[in-house]
Parts: C-alpha cells; structure tokens; sequence
C-alpha cells in the first residue's frame, strides 16, 4: 500500500510529511488479530514470513542468511566454530552482544585450511544487502516457557522484538511482558534473543520504541534501593519513545509505524546509522527529530558541494531545538558522519564558553571514545589543525580567534571545513564570524540553537549584518520546540 510521502530526499529516513492511509479499526480486535495485520503488513513491505518456532530452525536460517550475505558457503566445522566462538560465545552479555552489532560487525573466521577471512553480520555500507525476516509466535524455554509475538530477524539474527496488547490495554503492559522475557529466557539456549537492539510495544492505538539497555538497566537496577528504583533512570518506561515525521508529529497506530519505522530504509538506517552505544554501555537511540536535523546537515553539505557553494551562506544554516532536547548527541552524530565523508577534511565544533568545550569533550567521549579531540591551548589546536588525523575537534570562539589572528596563511584554512556553533550568539560573535569567513575558504557553517534570534528580538548593537541567527548561518535546517 502506498503512503503519501513529500520528502526533499529520497534517502530521508523520517518522512517528511505523514498522511494515513488506513481506516482506523473501530470493532474490537484481538491481539492475534492485530498480530496477524501486522505480519501482512510487513510481508507488503518486502519482509520475508518465516514460520519458525524452534532454535534450530532459528540457528539454520542465521547460517543460510549469513551465507548469502557474506557469499560463502561454511564448511560444518567452520559454521560450529564460527557459531560457537562468534555468535553464541557463553561468555557474553547483551552489552557484549550489543557492541558486535553496533561497533565490530564484521568477525573473523579460521577457515579449515587456516586462512582466516572477514564474515560480516550486517552491511552496513550498503544496508539494502541485509535481508529482513519476520517469524512469530516463537517459543523457547527458560526459567519459564515463553512465546515471543513479533521478531523481526536481520540476516538472520533477532535484532527487533514487537510486543502486542489488544487496542485498549495499556502500552506499559506490553512493556513489562518484555522485562519479564529478559528476567526469564532472552538468554536461554543460545542466547540469540540478547542480540535484540530495539523494542517495539504497541496496543494497536499507541506505539512507542526503545533500546534494549533501556530495559536491561532496570534488572540491574531491580534488586537495589527503593530510593535508587524512584529516581527516573534510564530503565523507566518515561524513557520508551514516539516515532514522528519530520514535522514532528507522532505517528503512533500500529500500521502508521509499520509503514514508517519498520520500512526496511528507515529501521536498517536506525539501527546502522543513528544508535550509539555509550561507554557507560547505554545503547542510545536517535528520536525522530534529531536523526532530521543530523540529515538535513549532512544533505546541505553534499549539495553547497556539488553546487560549489563553499565558503558562502548558502552552504550552512541552523537548527532550532529546544533545551534539552538532546543537542549534544544530535551535534556529534552530525560531526561523527560529516567527518566520515571523504571530502571532508575536518569538522570543528566550536562552544563559547571554556568550561564547555571540557564538558563536550566528556559528552563525546562518552559517545565515542577518542572520536574527537579537545584542547587546553590556541597551541595545541593550531597543532590539530594541521593533522589529517584529527577530523573532529571541539574547541572555544576564544581560542579559534586567537589561532586565526596569529596564523595567516596556515594550510587548515584551505581545508574543506564543517564548522558547526553550539549557542553562539553572544556580543562576541560577530567580529568572530567576520573573521572566519575572511579567513577560512572552504567551509559550511552551521549554528545549533535553543533560542534563535530574529529581526523582532535582535539587539541593537553589533554588527547590523549578523543579528539574526538567519543572517550569521542561512537558512533554518529543522525546528523542534516541543518539550517531552
């Protein structure tokens, strides 16, 4: 079934414009019902229906996909090796399981003649070779017997679990059911389940989804104080999201979502692109409206490139999200893929406070460590300026003025530079954005704000070119001024 769809970019993985095709139901629906819907549904979007119920069965597909995807064929032996050590290694827990997925996909293999070759559990370079399977109804047994409603396998392995209520239960049901599976037999046999990354609750009416540290978390925490159990910590059903298009409205009946989060673009981009899992071992998930602001960035650069806009007005702009929204995860998701683009020399993320660029610093490091650099000294930046190794680096107006007033001519303002501002509209700003434009040639400058400025609340004072936050960056990227 089609769903009408205006997007600026067919590579968009929130829809920019969300209109419903479907009749709501209006008589009572079981949840087999719903259930059974909701398999259609996915099987019109290209998934595959397997009726597995068994581990076996389950472990032969996981060969069979992996297989297809890699291009080889393992031998017995290999596949009981490769089986045992890399995928269902007694020794790891979902964080350990998590990690593979998020960071170190590709595994290697000791073939039988010894050669040791690379085996990939995800493509993550080109998402459209993963296969996407959906079986339900599967039963294992654990602590308890259990049956699973809806997983979705990604070449095989369970990364997606969908729990059901019949329309009028309450959602935190559906949420509760799933920490029960996680106390009770996600690690039984093989643990295969642990490999899930999201889940999905819905009563039909409602749909929310969330990471699976999000649940891990609270049977960690389950046995510890009352007093630690009422602070709202990751683990709380608080922390279970909406998924929204672009406009930031909530797409929340089941079929809505199935159309929209479950398309095989948009989940295989989630789970590839726009999770990231925290040294502290939290798999954070990206909402709607910052995995937006992070595409828009990214589709502004690749167009001021191609257009050669470079160094103009034109090849930046803004995003308006509101306080605490989570603008310093949307900030480095978008430095962490901007750098990736091998056009791009290096992205600089510059705070207008010192205390803050210490503060980002343990931000990103926390994200991804080592992923970006800081600085103490305008000595130590004019130094990460010069090295093609340090592609992100976080540091002050202060210290960016300085290095530019005691370096004409250096090479990094020849460089094919991202430059994105976090809050900086202070009296400072002005004279700092002259001089950056004067000096750097090849640059797309972004600004992230909470408060933008417009001609109705401008100052007075300054430079009369740069009052408004339209004026300084360009044009408005994304807004989101909804506070959770």
């Amino acid at each position: 079934m089609k769903y009408d769809v205006i997007s600026e970019n067919s590579d968009s993985t929130v829809v920019s414009d969300y209109l419903s095709p479907y009749q709501r139901a209006t008589s009572y629906q079981s949840e087999a019902e719903l259930e059974q819907e909701l398999i259609k549904q996915l099987q019109t979007q290209a998934y595959e229906y397997l009726p597995i119920k068994s581990e076996t069965d389950l472990i032969d597909n996981l060969r069979t996909q992996l297989e297809k995807l890699n291009d080889y064929i393992f031998t017995d032996a290999e596949w009981k090796r490769f089986f045992a050590e890399r995928i269902a290694n007694g020794n790891e827990n979902i964080a350990d399981k998590t990690f593979k997925i998020q960071e170190d996909s590709t595994q290697l293999l000791q073939r039988d003649n010894g050669e040791v070759i690379n085996i990939r559990l995800l493509d993550k370079t080109n998402i459209h070779k993963n296969c996407l399977q959906v079986i339900n109804q599967y039963e294992v047994s654990g602590a308890r017997d259990n049956r699973y409603d809806v997983t979705l396998l990604v070449n095989g392995l369970p990364l997606v679990h969908i729990e059901l209520k019949r329309r009028g239960v309450p959602l935190q049901e559906a949420f509760n059911q799933i920490n029960r599976y996680q106390r009770d037999s996600f690690w039984a046999g093989s643990g295969l389940f642990e490999y899930v990354q999201l889940f999905v609750i819905s009563n039909g009416t409602h749909t929310k989804y969330y990471s699976n540290t999000t649940r891990w978390q609270h049977i960690n925490e389950a046995g510890k104080s009352d007093s630690r159990r009422s602070k709202k910590t990751s683990h709380s059903f608080e922390f279970t999201s909406w998924w929204a298009d672009a406009h930031n409205r909530p797409i929340t009946d089941l079929m809505d979502f199935t159309a929209t989060f479950l398309s095989k673009h948009t989940l295989l981009n989630v789970l590839t692109k726009y999770c990231v899992f925290t040294s502290d071992k939290l798999l954070l998930v990206m909402r709607p409206y910052q995995i937006v602001a992070t595409e828009r960035i990214l589709n502004r650069i690749q167009i001021a490139t191609n257009y050669k806009k470079l160094g103009t007005i034109e090849a930046g702009g803004y995003v308006w999200h509101t306080t605490g929204s989570g603008k310093t995860l949307t900030s480095f998701k978008t430095a962490q893929l901007a750098s990736k683009l091998d056009y791009i020399d290096k992205v600089l993320f510059v705070v207008d406070r010192k205390d803050l660029d210490y503060q980002t610093m343990k931000e990103y490091d926390k994200f991804q460590e080592g992923a970006a650099n800081s600085n103490t000294s305008t000595r130590v930046l004019t130094r990460q300026l010069g090295d093609p190794n340090a592609k992100i680096i976080i540091t002050t107006i202060q210290k960016l003025d300085t290095f530019i007033k005691r370096n004409q001519g250096h090479k990094a303002f020849d460089d094919h530079m991202v430059i994105i501002f976090d809050e900086c509209h202070r009296s400072q700003f002005g004279d700092m954005h002259h001089a950056i434009t004067k000096s750097f040639r090849n640059y797309h400058l972004f600004g992230f704000t909470g408060t933008p400025i417009f001609a109705d609340n401008a100052s007075s004072g300054g430079r009369v070119d740069l009052r408004t936050t339209e004026q300084a960056f360009g044009d408005k990227l994304h807004t989101y001024t909804i506070v959770d």
